[in-house]
């Protein structure tokens, strides 16, 4: 479909140069993407799926069946929040800070904010977790409050062993 017909966005007085450069910026840009929220639900242990991401920016799906991140940490070169979509969750700063977050409410922690959470409702915990790339503040990009890393995946942050409940979807059909 030419450009002509979708970018209502052209001068009314375009120029044949306009005209050329305008179809030179537009074939040169990125196209979107699409995506669906869907994730597995949990007996125990807790997921996290990409559901899309760019150079800058990266969105997850996010299952807790119980539990959290327990180990409070931060993310050193990435701005995130953390938007509750089912459930509910307390959020843990490093001052004694604690935030219940229920539906549709979330928290947001620049890079460098320790903090730690946990479901607190009955069933799951689903959340959206959308993070943004930002200047690091420290050597690397998850740290405990001792400065040193904390792999998402260790003992020291809570994991556990995840089990699913078959059949059982949170979100978007397939």
């Amino acid at each position: 479909m030419s450009t002509d017909v979708l970018d209502k966005g052209q001068l009314g007085n375009e120029t044949e140069e306009l005209r050329k450069k305008r179809e030179a910026v537009l074939a040169a840009s990125p196209p979107a993407s699409t995506f669906k929220l869907r994730a597995q639900m949990l007996k125990q242990g807790r997921s996290t799926d990409l559901v899309s991401s760019t150079d800058n920016m990266r969105v997850h799906i996010k299952v807790y069946a119980s539990g959290g991140e327990n180990g409070l940490h931060n993310h050193t070169d990435e701005d995130h929040f953390h938007l509750v979509l089912e459930g509910s969750a307390r959020f843990f700063g490093p001052r004694g800070e604690e935030v219940e977050c229920n539906k549709y409410e979330g928290i947001m922690l620049p890079a460098g904010a320790f903090y730690r959470f946990y479901a607190t409702s009955d069933e799951p915990l689903v959340l959206l977790r959308v993070g943004a790339k930002a200047p690091p503040t420290a050597d690397c990009e998850r740290i405990n409050i001792y400065g040193d890393p904390i792999p998402t995946d260790s003992a020291e942050n809570g994991r556990v062993e995840v089990i699913p409940v078959e059949g059982k979807f949170w979100g978007a059909a397939e």
